[in-house]
């Protein structure tokens, strides 16, 4: 068993390479080998976003706070709310970010294979992010 006291593990800003605006990460979890599994909480400042990606074995959010959007490659975006749930199938392209006047909170939790949790892809466009659900 391992116990990480709450705040021993510093806050990241996450890079411009894989996200638009503002992004905090604090990690939960990545669990050592056989397991699979890593989990962060996110913070996304208003319109702050990921770019395109994809999971190898999918990934679940969890929103804990705020006003956000998700959206899959060429299907609408959708609006997501507190105590909502995604779930996105592996290998489906697709973004998760703040509303546009909102922050949001959520908890990203996914499964690697081989060692690999996420393809990063382009970035959203402002035209794409701009579409209101």
């Amino acid at each position: 068993m391992d116990i990480r006291p709450c705040g021993s593990v510093p806050s990241k800003k996450m890079g411009a390479d894989a996200f638009t605006g503002t992004v905090w990460q604090d990690p939960i979890i990545e669990a050592p080998s056989p397991a699979r599994i890593r989990s962060a909480r996110v913070t996304f400042e208003p319109g702050a976003r990921t770019a395109w990606h994809t999971h190898p074995l999918g990934q679940t959010l969890y929103v804990i706070s705020g006003n956000g959007r998700v959206q899959t490659f060429g299907g609408p975006v959708r609006d997501i709310r507190a105590g909502d749930v995604v779930w996105i199938p592996p290998g489906e392209k697709h973004w998760h970010g703040a509303a546009p006047a909102n922050a949001m909170v959520h908890v990203a939790m996914q499964e690697a294979l081989d060692g690999k949790h996420v393809d990063w892809l382009e970035h959203v466009t402002d035209e794409q992010y701009a579409k209101a659900p």
